[in-house]
């Protein structure tokens, strides 16, 4: 079931390098991007989280959060794993880390967690989270950055 979730959001031709549990990683070839991507638990609206590899662009472990709903103007973006907290940038429905190193930092507790909540307050003003298992998600990490190393 999860796997047609990750699958739909897909809507381009693009390369599978891998299913692992709620996780997979895609190959993009033009522009070549290569990332891990998982849908909320639940799987409601058209959220999900990614990190990508950008090869032209120098890009590693680049987070990406498409929120399930859009968030009120000023509202924070709040992602969280275990006990480490990490203030986001963000559109109307979209968040990503403010800078390189707080995308490493998330990686690296994404790669220690089972779960992460990306928590913000929607345009009706009502409070929302988007929770991922993150079992199978460092393993998807690497197959993407595997699958666009050395291009």
């Amino acid at each position: 079931m999860m796997l047609l979730a990750i699958l739909a959001l897909l809507a381009v031709p693009r390369d599978t390098l891998g299913i692992y549990e709620g996780w997979g990683a895609f190959r993009d070839p033009s522009p070549l991007r290569c990332f891990a991507i998982a849908r909320p638990v639940g799987g409601r609206g058209e959220g999900f989280a990614s990190v990508a590899t950008w090869p032209r662009e120098g890009a590693r472990s680049q987070i990406h959060i498409r929120l399930s709903r859009a968030r009120a103007a000023n509202a924070r973006v709040t992602l969280s794993v275990g006990e480490r907290r990490f203030e986001l940038s963000g559109g109307a429905a979209d968040a990503w880390a403010p800078d390189a190193r707080t995308d490493r930092a998330i990686v690296t507790a994404m790669r220690d967690g089972r779960s992460m909540s990306v928590e913000s307050v929607g345009a009706n003003g009502a409070p929302f989270a988007d929770t991922y298992a993150l079992k199978g998600a460092a393993t998807a990490i690497d197959a993407a950055a595997v699958g666009c190393a050395g291009r």
